[in-house]
């Protein structure tokens, strides 16, 4: 990641030959011979790190480090110290330089230092601008996030919100699909109503389907009074079926029959009950695979799906990441009454690189631990799971050392299809597309692929 880097030596061939040699490695170098040029220069030119050595006439190396920390703590400062001197660069780093290198220096060694130097300048940047990006409304109905595929979801949301539509959204688990919902909700000419939510998969047929459409009095054992069911319970606002792929099959045509009629009929009751609520449904499920497999009706399936929201994934979100972190972190301060102000960019750097299979439920799992655990203002990378500490990303094809590092046809497929999902953000669809296959195909690779993951 080569940036502008300002160079402050006194010896004149010393200084050519840096500014030659970090020239060809892509940097942009700019030199001065004082520490009274270079803060000049600080103070009306933009940079993204500084290298300065220690020992020079007039200002020190280490006088011009506390100048430039204490006036653009933004800029990352790398001092250069004669070999052996090691109480003179600990007391530059106690100064508040970024790092340092010894003489003679080895400009291999330097182009990674200052590497590093100008990515710990971008990621403090960029938390600086998301966590201002956040106090201006970074957030849409509950929905926190800048990333295109994201946006791509506020806009449906928008379109459809005012109308009664029957809505399906689709996601992996921990996308936010009832957040989406609550947003629709939020957002359309229902608000004033109740937005009425239940888990499909938390509960027996029979429960189920008495808290769906209600029962009479003496309808089944320990059926004392008469109970109104959601769907009229959510007249006027919104029914959220999450987890609808999880309906079992004997349910399914009579919520069939209540979205087309638009009534319901309680439980040992020969009458049926208008309903006036909105269905918005959800599921991290293959509804076109469990049609296509006989475990969930075709008809419902179409009557559910009128509109799709798909949810993107985390890992291609981008730097929502940061956004998400940063809104955690506020939320959890607050909570437990610590002074924690936002992440530091060895730690932003860390959650940019994980995978995120949990997505958004995990980052906030993750946010909630550290926050509990972290004894600074900021989050440190030890603060952090051990799981994202310690992530690599899996290569494609990897660099193989010995054959115990070879892996499966079956792997390199599923490490692909990752990595197409990530370049075209998470659209299932267009991965199709590129890898050859259909919709059904991919679907049944990933769940594949998800079932054989060990559980954390």
């Amino acid at each position: 990641m080569p940036g502008r880097v300002l160079i402050v030596e006194d010896e004149r061939e010393m200084r050519v030959m840096l500014e030659k040699g970090l020239a060809r490695r892509g940097f942009e170098p700019r030199a001065c011979e004082t520490g009274d040029e270079a803060l000049a220069l600080v103070a009306t030119e933009t940079f993204d790190t500084v290298l300065t050595d220690l020992r020079m006439p007039g200002m020190s190396g280490l006088a011009l480090c506390e100048r430039i920390v204490l006036n653009r703590p933004d800029i990352p400062v790398v001092v250069v110290t004669a070999f052996g001197s090691m109480e003179t660069a600990i007391a530059a780093i106690r100064a508040g330089a970024y790092d340092f290198i010894t003489k003679p220096v080895d400009l291999d060694a330097l182009v990674l230092v200052l590497e590093r130097a100008v990515q710990h300048r971008a990621l403090r940047e960029e938390v600086r601008r998301l966590r201002q990006a956040l106090d201006q409304g970074g957030e849409t109905g509950g929905l926190i996030g800048q990333s295109i595929a994201l946006r791509q979801a506020y806009t449906l949301i928008d379109r459809v919100a005012d109308v009664d539509t029957t809505v399906l959204i689709t996601g992996e688990s921990g996308t936010g699909k009832e957040v989406a919902a609550r947003a629709l909700h939020t957002r359309s000419r229902r608000r004033t109503g109740p937005f009425v939510a239940i888990n499909c998969a938390a509960m027996p047929e029979q429960l189920l389907e008495s808290e769906l459409f209600g029962h009479v009095k003496g309808a089944f054992t320990d059926a004392r009074i008469t109970r109104t069911g959601l769907f009229v319970q959510a007249s006027g606002g919104t029914l959220f079926l999450d987890e609808v792929g999880e309906l079992p099959l004997g349910l399914q045509p009579k919520l069939l029959r209540a979205l087309q009629e638009r009534k319901v009929r309680l439980l040992g009751s020969n009458e049926e009950v208008e309903f006036d609520a909105r269905i918005v449904a959800a599921t991290n499920r293959d509804l076109e695979l469990a049609v296509e497999e006989g475990r969930f009706r075709e008809d419902l399936y179409y009557r559910l799906n009128v509109i799709n929201i798909e949810l993107p994934p985390l890992r291609a979100r981008g730097n929502d990441v940061l956004l998400l972190s940063q809104h955690f972190v506020e939320h959890f301060a607050a909570r437990t009454g610590k002074r924690v102000l936002g992440l530091s960019p060895a730690a932003a750097q860390k959650l940019l690189a994980y995978s995120w299979p949990g997505n958004v439920r995990e980052l906030q799992n993750c946010i909630e631990r550290a926050v509990a655990l972290t004894t600074f203002e900021q989050l440190t990378v030890e603060d952090l799971p051990e799981r994202v500490r310690n992530y690599t990303a899996p290569q494609v094809l990897p660099e193989v050392a010995d054959m115990s590092e070879l892996v499966t046809l079956e792997e390199v497929e599923r490490r692909y299809i990752h990595r197409v999902l990530e370049a075209v953000g998470g659209s299932r669809t267009l991965a199709a597309r590129i890898l050859g296959v259909d919709r059904k195909t991919l679907y049944r690779k990933l769940h594949r692929g998800a079932e054989e993951e060990p559980k954390a």
